[in-house]
């Protein structure tokens, strides 16, 4: 069976996986999630600036 020392070393290693794992998920779901959806606010500031300025110079 396992020494203490072992457990120890297993479990850190298994601590160590799953904070990778989750960093991995997040790294690749989260992060360019908001990243879109940063992108695609700006786009809608930009064009409702656009069309403001047009309406302005239409008047």
């Amino acid at each position: 069976m396992f020494e203490f020392q072992q457990y120890l070393g297993f479990l850190a290693f298994l601590t160590i996986l799953t904070i990778g794992f989750w960093l991995l998920i997040f790294l690749t779901a989260i992060i360019p999630y908001w990243i879109g959806g940063a992108l695609m606010e700006r786009l809608k500031e930009m064009k409702e600036a656009k069309k403001a300025k047009e309406e302005q110079e239409e008047v």
